[in-house]
């Protein structure tokens, strides 16, 4: 976009929890939200600016997959054979 931009300092924060028990099977882990901020030092206009932090987050694959969920496709295998870690519970006494 053949912009200058003398300095930029980018600041993420993520917020994570996890509760449960690791040995009880119970742990779950999930992501509260992410808070980001954009310094930037330019003699650009304004406008010129905005469209370069709106292409680079239009453009940011992990941003882009944070605001709008895709669908995660896992696979297990176990010695070379399918695995299905859902369906091989130990089964409690």
């Amino acid at each position: 976009m053949k912009t200058s931009v003398n300095k930029a300092r980018v600041f993420v924060k993520a917020k994570f929890k996890s509760e449960g028990s690791v040995l009880a099977e119970t742990v779950q882990a999930r992501g509260l939200g992410f808070e980001t901020r954009l310094e930037l030092e330019s003699e650009e206009p304004k406008e010129k600016i905005a469209a370069v932090v709106r292409n680079a987050e239009n453009g940011c694959y992990v941003l882009q997959s944070i605001l709008n969920p895709v669908p995660v496709e896992r696979q297990f295998t176990l010695n070379g054979a399918a695995f299905d870690p859902e369906g091989s519970r130990k089964k409690k006494d």
